[in-house]
């Protein structure tokens, strides 16, 4: 996270991504795509995110017996229905690699969680922004249809 957000600031591309996204511009926003979009990470430290969505990023607790990080096959639970999840049934599963997690302060942008110990939140859509925590490159014929969907949301 600190990472992304330094060398975004370093190459000149903080302000125009951030632009972008808040003019509107389709925006998929893969696993630390999906956590920058938010105000801060706690990832090495507190870490200022992009700030367009409220809420923060957490690391997963300590002391419950988790694998961190959560890597592998999960299921991903609907929780809004989402034009990106056409053709995708509750209960699906698909590919995580990832130590954090967003907390969103909106609720009603959240379109699927996960389990894993908790509940965490696998999905969020606002606008012109869909973001997800699993890898759909890596989710086989179900990660291609979350993309074919994003890609049909352009035409």
């Amino acid at each position: 996270f600190r990472d992304c957000i330094a060398n975004l600031q370093n190459l000149g591309l903080l302000d125009p991504v951030k632009g972008a996204i808040l003019d509107g511009k389709p925006y998929l926003g893969i696993c630390l795509g999906l956590q920058v979009l938010f105000e801060e990470s706690e990832e090495f430290g507190r870490t200022r995110g992009l700030g367009i969505l409220p809420g923060r990023v957490v690391r997963f607790p300590e002391g419950m017996g988790l694998k961190i990080p959560h890597m592998g096959w999960n299921q991903v639970h609907i929780k809004k229905p989402s034009a990106f999840f056409e053709g995708i049934s509750d209960g699906d599963f698909f590919y995580f690699v990832h130590s954090y997690y967003v907390v969103p302060e909106e609720e009603g942008i959240i379109t699927t969680t996960t389990d894993y110990g908790i509940e965490f939140v696998s999905s969020v859509q606002k606008d012109n922004i869909f973001a997800i925590q699993f890898h759909p490159e890596k989710s086989q014929s179900l990660g291609l249809r979350v993309i074919e969907n994003f890609v049909k949301s352009l035409n």
